[in-house]
């Protein structure tokens, strides 16, 4: 996973002098480059709707690898991300009595180590993508976590609205807002505040620009912090920069947003 520099936090890969050097340095990168740009704009094409674009971006990364479609190259990359989304998440308030859920689940990488955690019923995986649901349950009985009653669910946005009031101590989106344009993330902050309960948190990972926010194949979207802070200070929320996930080895950044009034959970 490439360190976070000044440099990198400043780059703009949307920019053509950007994509040269880098295939400059990378040159075995450019024809599978090339290749899923003309795949994305056909999707595009079909798809102008963005999550109805991504749910055909996943199913096609799904059935070549349900692994890499969450972002993991490898078996031991997959298992080792999903070890630092929950040795993260334990550190920092999470309980086995804690109602959680899991935005953009994937094919539980992260998922499977909290059902196995939480008490039975009190893990919510949802997902824009039916097949990478259909891979998390594979995961599910690989793992052979059937007792723990799970629940997985497939939804088209971010309105929670099929969700009850004050229900979840624990909301969670991993590589969700790196691949979501500004929109959806505002529909998010939009109502997520209604279904934590008044001590829960939202714990969001994002791609993370100090310089010119910009996307890269309506895949990959770069955000500054303030961005995002100001967005939930708009719905009511508090947000604040989580800065010892700075210190692991993962691309993404991490922002914890609470009820403005509410106190931040406390570590055990």
């Amino acid at each position: 996973m490439p360190k976070k520099t000044p440099r990198s936090l400043a780059a703009n890969r949307a920019r053509l002098s950007h994509k040269a050097a880098y295939a400059l340095r990378n040159p075995a990168r450019v024809v599978p480059y090339l290749r899923r740009a003309l795949r994305d704009r056909w999707l595009r094409i079909k798809h102008p709707d963005h999550v109805d674009y991504y749910r055909a971006v996943m199913a096609s990364d799904t059935a070549a690898n349900p692994e890499a479609a969450v972002g993991s190259r490898s078996h031991d990359r997959w298992l080792a991300l999903g070890q630092m989304q929950f040795d993260f998440l334990l550190e920092h308030g999470l309980q086995k009595e804690h109602r959680m859920l899991d935005i953009g689940c994937g094919n539980l990488r992260a998922g499977w180590r909290f059902i196995q955690y939480l008490d039975s019923g009190n893990y919510y995986g949802i997902d824009i993508s039916p097949d990478i649901l259909i891979a998390a349950k594979k995961t599910l009985a690989g793992y052979e976590l059937q007792e723990k009653l799970p629940h997985l669910t497939l939804t088209h946005d971010l309105t929670f609205d099929f969700l009850p009031s004050g229900h979840f101590d624990v909301v969670h989106a991993h590589s969700v807002f790196s691949h979501s344009p500004i929109e959806v993330i505002d529909e998010c902050l939009a109502h997520v505040g209604r279904i934590l309960t008044p001590r829960g948190f939202f714990d969001f990972t994002f791609d993370r620009t100090e310089g010119a926010e910009h996307q890269v194949l309506r895949e990959d979207f770069y955000y500054r912090t303030e961005t995002l802070t100001a967005l939930a200070e708009k719905h009511g929320l508090t947000a604040r920069f989580m800065d010892d996930w700075e210190k692991l080895p993962h691309g993404q950044s991490k922002i914890r947003v609470t009820a403005a009034e509410a106190p931040a959970p406390v570590a055990d």
